[in-house]
C-alpha cells in the first residue's frame, strides 16, 4: 500500500551479493513443513535472520527432481496472507517454483493498515534491509533441485510491487520482475541492467497519482531501462485482491477489486514470464 507520503526515505549503504553460484553458507536453520495434494506441494520454510523466524511459503508441481524458474513473490503490506498463498499456487500450475517471501518474521500477517504501514514503513525508510529479506529467502532456494537459481524473476504486490523495482534495480542476475499495483518513486534510482521490468497499474488508483508515474517513467528513461507500463482503465489500487473492496469500506480507503484489470493482469504476467524465461 501507498505510504511514501507519509514516510521519510533514508539509506546509505549497499551491498553486493552474486547469485550466479550456489553459497550454502546463507541458508540458516533450514526447516520446512510438506503438504503434497494430488501433484501440488506447498511448503513453509523456516528460516534465522538476526534471531527471528521467518516463514516463507513454497508451491511447485510435478516431482521434485523437475527443474523449473522460479517466480517470487513479494506480498502486499498484510504479509503472507492466504491471498499471496493462492497466487503462488496458480503459479505453480503454471509450471514454476513459486516463493512468498516473509518480510515481517514468523510468518506474521496484519489485518489493519496502522500496522501494516508501521512495518512496512521500516522497508522505505532502511531499503537494505528489505534486500537482506529478499536474500535470505532467496538462499532457501538452495535447498530445492527443482528450483532453477539462474533463472529467477520477481512478482511483487502493492508494498510488494514497491520492492520488486528495488530488487530490480539491486539483483542483477533477476530476469525479470513485475510490479502489480506497486509504489513507483521508491528511493531507489533506477540501474540500467539486463533485468526486465513490467509495471501493471490502474488507471484510477489514487495512491500511484499521474505525477509519480510521470517522474518513474522519465527515470526508467533517463536510465534506458527495459520496461513496460500498462494502465487498466477504472482500475483502483489494490486491484488484484478480491478482498480489496471490502477492506476499503472497512477502512475508508480508495482501494477495490477489479475482475477484469485482475485476470488482464495476469495474463500480462503470464506473458511476461514466458519471454523472459526463454
Amino acid at each position: 500500500m501507498k505510504i511514501l507520503k507519509i514516510l521519510t526515505i533514508s539509506f546509505s549503504l549497499f551491498f553486493a551479493f552474486s547469485c550466479q553460484e550456489k553459497n550454502t553458507d546463507d541458508i540458516t536453520n533450514l526447516n520446512s513443513v510438506k503438504s503434497t495434494t494430488g501433484e501440488l506441494t506447498t511448503e513453509e520454510v523456516s528460516y534465522d535472520i538476526d534471531g527471528k523466524t521467518h516463514k516463507s511459503f513454497v508451491a511447485y508441481q510435478g516431482d521434485a527432481d523437475q527443474v523449473k524458474p522460479v517466480v517470487m513473490v513479494l506480498p502486499e503490506w498484510w504479509g503472507v496472507t492466504d491471498y499471496t498463498k493462492k497466487r503462488a499456487r496458480k503459479l505453480a500450475e503454471l509450471g514454476y517454483f513459486a516463493m512468498v517471501v516473509d518480510y515481517y518474521g514468523e510468518g506474521k500477517t496484519v489485518d489493519n493498515p496502522e500496522e501494516a504501514a508501521q512495518l512496512s514503513g521500516e522497508f522505505y525508510k532502511v531499503p537494505i534491509n528489505a534486500r537482506l529479506k529478499f536474500d535470505k529467502a532467496k538462499a532457501q532456494l538452495l535447498k530445492f533441485d527443482n528450483a532453477d537459481y539462474n533463472k529467477i524473476a520477481v512478482i511483487g504486490y502493492c508494498f510488494g510491487g514497491a520492492q520488486a523495482l528495488n530488487m530490480a534495480r539491486l539483483e542483477d542476475d533477476l530476469k525479470g520482475v513485475v510490479s502489480f499495483h506497486g509504489n513507483l518513486m521508491t528511493g531507489i534510482k533506477p540501474k540500467n541492467n539486463d533485468v526486465k521490468i513490467l509495471v501493471l497499474n490502474g488507471a484510477a488508483d489514487t495512491f500511484v497519482p499521474a505525477e509519480e508515474i510521470a517522474a518513474f517513467k522519465k527515470q526508467m528513461d533517463s536510465a534506458k531501462i527495459d520496461y513496460k507500463f500498462i494502465d487498466y482503465p477504472n482500475a483502483l489500487h489494490s486491484f488484484t485482491n478480491p478482498e480489496a473492496t471490502a477492506i476499503g469500506e472497512k477502512y475508508h480507503m480508495k482501494v477495490a477489486y477489479n475482475k477484469e484489470a485482475d485476470e488482464k493482469s495476469w495474463n500480462d504476467m503470464k506473458t511476461f514470464l514466458t519471454e523472459i524465461f526463454k
